[in-house]
């Protein structure tokens, strides 16, 4: 069947289903389940009404139920058997991995990644944000500072891959080495520095979208409050950190925790750079050698890394309601 046919029926039978869906979920609640006829009519109109929300929620509770919970509860029941999936060995695979340096290094390395790459990254968005907002062609840099979002992380770092290149004619660190007589050195070979290297990438790829994110509140914020503190005297870094800042303070912790949760899941960098090596090795790309020769290895780091994970997201849900109220 042609690709352009199977993606016509695609789109008609998902919409079509979803259309239906609701409409004769509508039809069985109102007509059938409780009709809103006969002495009980009130109080039917009330169930209905309160079994309503629940039905047209029901399909994304079984799709989240069946493609996030279900994996989540297998991968750790998978986790606590052997190589071969036979024998029950309880934590034994999470001993073993916290056992082994390797994944100790990966661990540490994805510390690294959390506490460096969103930091700079909403810090240069800020920056970025509320200095292009004082230039007339403001709008053309943040397009310039934005075009990285639309490169997909393997292509970024091929471009970066020649940053780095050894070869002084292309790697542009080698040829200002080059300039004062420094021999030419592999960057991506430096033990622990080489992980910073790394990180410049996504840093360079997520600014852009930090910057819009903050522009737009920076945008937001009422100029009352900024002609009141210009007639108090405050200086423009006083104006910045004391007054634009404090109240932006929900937008800023909604792209630090954006970034966090990405870099959490980075991988496609890391292969891409160096496969691991060097030093490199993060709990993603530890968990992809794992993959395909101990099936229970790769989902005791799976669940480690959403155990990480997991903090970061009820901190953002905590934040998310106190901004509510």
């Amino acid at each position: 069947m042609s690709p352009i046919i199977q993606g016509i029926i695609t789109i008609i039978v998902g919409v079509g289903g979803c259309v239906g869906y609701f409409y004769f979920a509508n039809l069985f609640l109102d007509k059938v389940l409780f009709p809103a006829r006969g002495p009980n009519t009130g109080r039917n109109i009330n169930r209905a009404n309160m079994i309503r929300p629940w039905l047209f929620l029901f399909p994304a509770i079984f799709a989240l139920s069946l493609y996030l919970v279900y994996p989540v509860i297998g991968s750790f029941i998978r986790s606590l058997y052997d190589r071969a999936g036979t024998e029950f060995i309880g934590p034994g695979n999470y001993i073993r991995l916290f056992n082994n340096p390797d994944f100790r290094q990966a661990f540490f390395n994805n510390i690294l990644w959390v506490i460096v790459v969103p930091a700079s990254t909403t810090f240069m968005g800020l920056l970025i944000a509320q200095l292009t907002d004082r230039l007339r062609w403001g709008g053309f840099a943040k397009s310039l500072i934005f075009m990285p979002m639309a490169i997909s992380f393997v292509g970024a770092s091929l471009i970066w891959k020649f940053v780095y290149a050894q070869d002084a004619d292309i790697g542009i660190i080698n040829a200002i080495r080059g300039n004062f007589g420094a021999e030419a050195i592999d960057p991506l070979q430096i033990p622990f520095w080489n992980n910073f290297l790394l990180m410049v990438i996504l840093i360079w790829i997520q600014t852009g979208f930090a910057m819009v994110i903050l522009s737009a509140a920076l945008r937001g914020i009422p100029e009352e409050t900024i002609e009141a503190a210009i007639i108090d005297g405050a200086n423009p870094f006083q104006l910045f950190f004391k007054i634009k800042v404090p109240q932006i303070m929900g937008t800023i912790v909604v792209v630090w925790t954006t970034v966090t949760i990405l870099v959490l899941k980075v991988f496609d960098i890391v292969y891409t750079m160096t496969g691991g090596n060097y030093g490199t090795e993060i709990l993603p790309s530890f968990m992809m050698d794992f993959m395909f020769r101990d099936d229970g290895q790769a989902t005791a780091v799976a669940f480690v890394i959403m155990l990480v994970v997991l903090p970061v997201m009820i901190w953002n849900i905590l934040q998310a309601r106190k901004e509510m109220r």
